[in-house]
């Protein structure tokens, strides 16, 4: 037996051994050899013993970005990502990237190690009540009331993290991981997850066989489900046009015919003009979140008349925001088979219209293209003052301030086969959702539902850790890069290549935009000064390259990733862009300013 494969071995029975042993091995067990966090003395027993269990603890700048590396580690591989600080604020540290995770239903396992039994409750250093902080955003939290129970509770959470799909936290008292136990490890169990109803399958069964206009939603749980071949095969059955849910663009290969591009925010026209034709819609794996669904582009698109088929593998998701006909309770791989062999030898009713439809999709799909083509630069009457001021002014790199929509468009040319991209939260970032095309599952990774700004670079970077065979790009604007450019110094003294692109528009634009909108352009805290962002990574050992010219966009995105496939080499691309701003977030989260007193009344 190899080295490595004795590292890998995991003790069989009841044996003796340690509690740090105990938690240790059953992490093997799982399958664990990547972890994130900064060390710390409260786990320090267990730390001592991961080399030779064949873990590797990589150590981080911030344990926000340990979080979100286990987060971005976990969506590519679809096994546990783990992360690990010390306790008190090491742990705290944790929260909002495990808030993120939650709402990507990652099963991220969260090791926090507490205070010691002995002085818990007398306020000593570093003591805090760490399972309060995570119970709105973890599906499971594990706390181990005995040493001898270590184990148990380590495979538990590790378990209940895939079976619920989400985070889980184990919660360990410091002097736990010392003593001396006889303990067993628990095997992995892993479900086994059907289809979903005998009732609800035939019932939809039915309501597709008489629609003339299905349209399938392909959501997060085509992705998790590693279903996105069955969701082609039913849609091919059906001739349906495939939307991704909003931020799931990789949840179906956008150089398939049906494929229509994403709903929800800064999406695709073609998606939203042809989900407001249908008469029935499957939505595949998709909680079909509130934010996902709203008007965008001057479009209600959503179909109110049409009968809705929602699949998810949490029936408490069923019918919670959009009105359904049938809610099946299943797993989005398994439910499309079930759908599609039950629809194989009928005829549908919308067999006779197939060809009609196909130039349908085609036509509206051509349309959007054009229109992105030629939609170089926003038309609002502020962003058009920027771009006007702009040309007046140059960069500090000497050339001139780009159009962040043709630098979208030129990112999506360059962009390389299997690349994966995490994009952060943001104004540019967000419009660049009307960009960015996959061929392949496990490739898009967004803040989601929790939208904090810091998100994208660390979870690449997580990412590449899980798959370092593909190329890793992320998105980010300056305000949300100040939040996560110090694991720059990550990438460089772990031999951890990724490529980051950073919009550099000297603004805070999300929320800037509500000023311009709401405000009356009175514009507080939305300004950035900021250095060179190329300047500061090389002072951090990694490469920077300013883009000022739309020409070397294309070029740039190219030799980043050639240092980073080839060199090892981590590369921060410093775009300079114009002021202008996209659209809002969403025009009904703000009011018109109301004034009563007087020397607030010029403030409307």
């Amino acid at each position: 037996m190899s080295e490595q494969a004795k590292q890998r071995t995991v003790v069989s029975g009841p044996t003796r051994m340690t509690p740090s042993e105990a938690f240790v091995e059953t992490m093997v067990a799982n399958g664990v050899t990547d972890m994130f966090g900064i060390m710390g003395s409260a786990f320090m027993d267990a730390m001592d013993i991961f080399a030779p269990a064949g873990i590797r603890l990589i150590p981080v700048v911030h344990e926000q970005g340990a979080a979100h590396m286990a987060d971005g580690y976990s969506r590519v591989s679809g096994r546990h990502g783990v992360v690990i600080g010390q306790n008190g604020p090491g742990i705290s540290n944790c929260v909002t990237a495990i808030a993120a995770a939650y709402w990507a239903h990652s099963p991220v396992v969260i090791v926090t190690p507490e205070t010691g039994t002995a002085t818990m409750g007398l306020g000593g250093f570093q003591e805090c009540n760490q399972l309060p902080m995570f119970q709105e955003f973890t599906k499971y939290q594990g706390h181990v009331t005995h040493p001898a129970r270590m184990a148990e509770y380590t495979g538990r959470c590790f378990d209940r993290a895939m079976s619920e799909m989400g985070p889980t936290q184990l919660n360990i008292p410091r002097d736990y991981f010392y003593g001396d136990i006889t303990a067993e490890i628990p095997r992995p169990s892993r479900l086994d997850r059907g289809p979903g109803g005998e009732n609800s399958l035939n019932e939809a069964a039915e309501l597709l066989a008489t629609a003339r206009f299905p349209v399938i939603i392909s959501g997060g749980g085509v992705v998790m489900g590693d279903a996105v071949e069955e969701c082609k095969a039913l849609a091919e059955r059906l001739g349906a046009p495939v939307v991704n849910s909003y931020l799931h663009n990789d949840s179906f290969p956008a150089s398939h015919p049906l494929w229509c591009g994403p709903l929800g925010y800064q999406g695709s026209k073609a998606a939203m003009k042809l989900i407001a034709q249908a008469d029935v819609v499957v939505a595949l794996g998709s909680r079909l979140g509130p934010f996902g669904t709203l008007p965008q582009h001057g479009m209600d698109y959503w179909p109110k008349q049409a009968k809705i088929i929602q699949i998810d593998a949490d029936n408490k998701m069923l019918g919670l925001v959009k009105k359904i006909s049938v809610g099946i309770c299943g797993d989005a791989k398994a439910a499309a088979v079930a759908l599609t062999q039950r629809l194989a030898n009928r005829t549908l009713a919308c067999d006779a219209n197939r060809g009609q439809r196909a130039d349908t999709i085609a036509s509206e799909k051509a349309a959007w293209e054009k229109e992105l083509d030629a939609w170089s630069h926003e038309n609002d009457n502020f962003s058009l003052d920027m771009i006007e001021e702009n040309a007046q002014e140059k960069p500090f790199s000497g050339g001139k301030y780009l159009h962040p929509r043709q630098v979208l468009r030129e990112l999506e040319k360059a962009m390389p086969e299997d690349v994966m991209v995490s994009t952060d939260i943001g104004n540019i970032n967000s419009v660049a959702n009307s960009y960015l095309r996959f061929e392949k599952p496990r490739s898009f990774f967004a803040a989601m539902s929790f939208g904090n700004c810091g998100y994208a670079f660390p979870t690449i970077i997580g990412a590449k850790v899980a798959a370092p065979h593909r190329p890793a790009v992320s998105y980010a604007g300056d305000g949300a890069w100040g939040m996560s450019l110090m694991e720059t110094m990550t990438c460089v003294r772990h031999n951890i290549p990724v490529t980051a692109v950073v919009f550099h528009n000297r603004q805070w634009g999300a929320e800037k935009k509500n000023q311009v909108d709401f405000y009356n352009r009175r514009f507080v805290a939305g300004e950035l000064d900021n250095q060179s962002f190329a300047e500061i990574a090389r002072a951090m050992g990694a490469e920077g390259i300013v883009v000022d010219q739309l020409e070397d966009v294309g070029p740039a995105l190219k030799k980043a990733i050639d240092l980073q496939m080839n060199h090892g080499k981590t590369c921060i691309i410093e775009i300079m862009c114009t002021r202008e701003l996209g659209d809002p977030f969403r025009r009904d989260a703000l009011s018109r300013p109301v004034r009563y007193l007087d020397k607030y009344k010029d403030f409307v």
